[in-house]
């Protein structure tokens, strides 16, 4: 059974959570989803399922005494949102890794959370080797895009893009695109990690996103990369 946590029991048991599993937090109000989301994420070698919660309050709330090293979170909760649940955990720290599961596929929905920061978004009828896959990708520092949602981009590719990117910015673009780190890509183009990054800051400013995964679509959406 999914062991839900008050504010008072996280504070007084805070102290006895293990260091070297990765915590994680579950906020969603259906507890059946909760309890099944528990069951597939502890049969990931250390993962511990530290708190379950029913809405974007008591997730606020026990975010910050916790510190979880990863949050799974859904779109539509009671109290606050997950919009504006990942706004203010992301606002009070920008390094917080949030995967959201939702059921809702419109990109008005995605966008906006990935706009605000998280690492990650998958659908609810995903199978369970892509939660798998989604949860040790942002876990290990990178993002995971729901291959349906990708999918709905590339079909829906616009080919009027007026920016100009020169060849080296297209090639990090792609490379980005294909979820590698900095480092990852450093090494294979034998840069700097410092050049790879102000190369993603240029790509950011001239593309307006705020951070790689919204690069990530907008690169989707308007033809900027090869998908074959």
């Amino acid at each position: 059974m999914v062991l839900r946590l008050t504010l008072s029991y996280a504070l007084h048991h805070l102290d006895k959570m293990t260091n070297n599993r990765y915590k994680v937090i579950i906020a969603d109000d259906h507890t059946l989803f909760r309890q099944g989301l528990k069951m597939i994420l502890e049969e990931i070698e250390n993962i511990e399922v530290v708190a379950d919660v029913a809405n974007g309050k008591e997730l606020i709330d026990i975010a910050g005494f916790i510190k979880p090293d990863l949050i799974i979170m859904d779109i539509n909760m009671p109290l606050i949102n997950g919009i504006e649940a990942s706004r203010i955990l992301l606002h009070e720290n920008p390094d917080r890794k949030i995967l959201v599961v939702s059921m809702y596929g419109d990109e008005q929905y995605y966008n906006s959370v990935i706009e605000n920061g998280v690492k990650g978004f998958i659908l609810k009828d995903a199978d369970n080797s892509e939660l798998r896959t989604a949860v040790k990708l942002i876990l290990n520092g990178k993002t995971y895009f729901s291959q349906e949602l990708l999918l709905k981009l590339i079909r829906n590719r616009q080919t009027n893009s007026l920016i100009a990117l020169t060849v080296r910015e297209k090639e990090i673009l792609a490379l980005i695109c294909e979820g590698l780190s900095t480092s990852e890509i450093a090494s294979k183009l034998f840069l700097s990690e410092r050049t790879v990054e102000n190369h993603r800051a240029s790509l950011l400013d001239k593309t307006g996103c705020r951070n790689s995964l919204s690069l990530v679509i907008y690169a989707l959406r308007n033809n900027l990369v090869d998908m074959q």
